[in-house]
């Protein structure tokens, strides 16, 4: 079959990332459709209810003027205008099949059998040889070639049929009504074959380009997939500043506040958006590409650095209609992309200095040995054993660095060491808040009773002094202002959480807490947080953060949820008294 099955309606499109601009054209781009069958059986309906109409109208004019013998011509053309009418109205339109169908009797027979009735009365010498051309057409459009013959055969048997008839009952040349009939079925023939053939190729052409929207719309989406999980923000802004589209990217640089602008929206309309606005109308009046550092100044928040890339879309022949694509880059996401690469190699190098240190440290730690075992002076061996409790630190910290660098995830087991989480906590609290002076602001509450969690003490406390000291740095004065919690969840798992009633973090710095590097201080290296995270995924523990309430302030709460130990083999070991020295 050429054609579907029914007249079906085009459903509209997805919502697209330029949905805007592709429907800027009219709505008749969201009306229905129907397919070219669809279209073409309505026109031929509604052509056989026009030639019907004529026929009625001619016949009651003849038989008004006398000049009709019998009146069954005009009772023919009143069934056919009655058939046609109730056709149009009543029937679907129905491909055909390679037989003869029901549907085709209804159409193509009936105006056969009718246009015959009508040539054979005869009524008032009219001609009706032309109006044969209906059904052929009808039959070469909407069916296939068989049927399209075959009538255009019908046809013509039925004029020689009728001029044989009209040669027994009239005298004259009936040679020439022979040749006339002839001549006409050897035009519905042509007729017949070339309409079918202008068919076949609107039915390709119509597949063609149903396959070829087909293609076109998952490319689209493809398009707006990649768009929209850039990491690098996209806007398309026309001539008048207004923005028609924005991936999510560029929603969250250009936020303003808490606030997301939907588009469309005009850059003029936020001061922030200046340095933006400025550049766009530099490159729709240069016609050139351009790029620019900004800084975005929104009142109350940090500034955003940002890099700005544009180009101009321009539709061929009409540049009143150019729209400007602007790429928007985090100039901080850049930078720290450029600081990860350098440690990558840092660390590479690191790697090879501490494979190198490992000889030189074993041979202090045995020169050490035997020096110790020559002395008596107490004095002496305090300064020998601070030697090698540092040349032990040393090793540890050369291990900690091949390790890294062998991409080795020590486990627990690997350390043989659990510990009770409370009593580490508590401790490590201690120590911190009075190596800090922070005592008056600093509360605990420890909840997690004799939970022991497999984790390194020496690893606890570097975990905690970085949220600590994170928590310190964004902290007010007021007591209460860092609350170190610890609780059992109702899953069985122990929770550790540091909380400070510090200001809310940006979306953009929350989605790289845990980056290496990636930091909002100036100062700051940009690697606590990392470490946290290295840390806690060695011993199969799950780091966060979250913007929570307490006591009814609002504050950044990160928090650890911990391994519990399961082996009741292994004992949980005290924390060490030199380990807070």
């Amino acid at each position: 079959m050429r054609f579907t099955q029914h007249a079906k309606s085009v459903q509209n499109p997805p919502h697209s990332w330029l949905g805007d601009l592709e429907n800027q054209a009219g709505s008749r781009e969201t009306r229905p459709r129907q397919s070219a069958f669809g279209r073409l059986w309505r026109a031929f309906m509604t052509a056989r209810i026009t030639i019907a109409s004529v026929l009625v109208v001619l016949q009651a004019f003849v038989y008004a003027l006398g000049n009709v013998n019998n009146g069954w011509s005009i009772a023919v053309c009143g069934a056919y205008l009655c058939a046609t009418i109730v056709v149009r109205l009543v029937a679907r339109p129905k491909p055909p099949s390679s037989t003869f169908d029901a549907q085709w009797v209804l159409t193509v027979g009936v105006d056969v059998v009718t246009f015959t009735t009508l040539n054979f009365l005869q009524s008032s010498n009219i001609n009706y040889t032309p109006l044969f051309a209906l059904p052929v057409l009808l039959a070469s459009v909407l069916g296939p070639i068989l049927l399209a013959l075959g009538t255009a055969a019908s046809v013509t048997l039925l004029l020689l049929a009728d001029a044989w008839s009209t040669s027994l009952h009239l005298t004259g040349d009936s040679a020439a009504r022979f040749l006339q009939a002839g001549l006409s079925g050897s035009g519905f023939f042509a007729v017949a074959l070339l309409a079918n053939q202008l068919a076949l190729r609107l039915a390709r052409e119509e597949q063609l380009v149903k396959t070829s929207q087909q293609v076109a719309r998952i490319q689209t989406q493809v398009n707006e997939l990649v768009i929209e999980t850039l990491s690098d923000g996209v806007l398309v802004i026309d001539a008048k500043g207004i923005v028609r589209s924005a991936n999510p990217a560029a929603q969250r640089l250009l936020a303003t506040g808490s606030t997301v602008r939907a588009v469309p929206f005009v850059l003029a309309t936020q001061a922030a958006w200046q340095p933006l606005a400025d550049i766009t109308r530099q490159t729709f009046a240069d016609q050139l590409p351009k790029q620019a550092d900004v800084r975005l100044n929104d009142t109350g928040h940090d500034a955003r650095h940002l890099h700005l890339r544009t180009r101009l879309a321009v539709t061929r022949g009409s540049a009143e209609e150019a729209l400007c694509v602007v790429f928007l880059e985090d100039l901080r996401e850049m930078e720290a992309r450029v600081r990860v690469e350098k440690m990558a190699a840092m660390g590479r190098m690191s790697a090879a200095v501490a494979h190198e240190i490992r000889n030189p440290l074993a041979a202090i730690a045995q020169a050490n040995a035997l020096l110790e075992e020559d002395l008596q002076d107490p004095a002496h061996k305090q300064l020998t054993a601070m030697v090698r409790q540092n040349a032990q630190r040393l090793a540890k910290i050369v291990d900690d660095v091949l390790n890294i660098s062998r991409v080795q995830v020590p486990t627990a087991e690997a350390h043989g060491t659990t510990v009770m989480l409370d009593d580490v906590v508590a401790r490590i609290a201690l120590d911190w808040t009075q190596q800090t002076g922070s005592s008056s602001r600093t509360r605990t509450t420890l909840a997690a009773g004799t939970a022991c969690i497999a984790f390194d003490p020496e690893h606890l406390r570097r975990l905690m002094i970085n949220l600590l000291d994170n928590a310190l740095r964004y902290a007010s004065q007021s007591p209460g202002a860092i609350d170190i919690t610890t609780v059992m969840r109702p899953d069985g798992q122990a929770r550790l959480s540091v909380w400070s009633d510090g200001a809310p973090l940006e979306k953009t710095v929350q989605m790289h807490l845990f980056e290496p590097f990636f930091t909002s201080e100036s100062r700051s290296s940009g690697l606590g947080l990392y470490i946290c995270r290295e840390l806690c995924e060695r011993y199969g523990a799950l780091i966060s953060y979250q913007r929570t309430t307490r006591n009814f302030k609002a504050g950044n709460e990160f928090f650890v949820i911990f391994k519990l130990n399961t082996d009741t083999q292994n004992r949980a070991h005290p924390a060490r008294d030199d380990l807070f020295a």
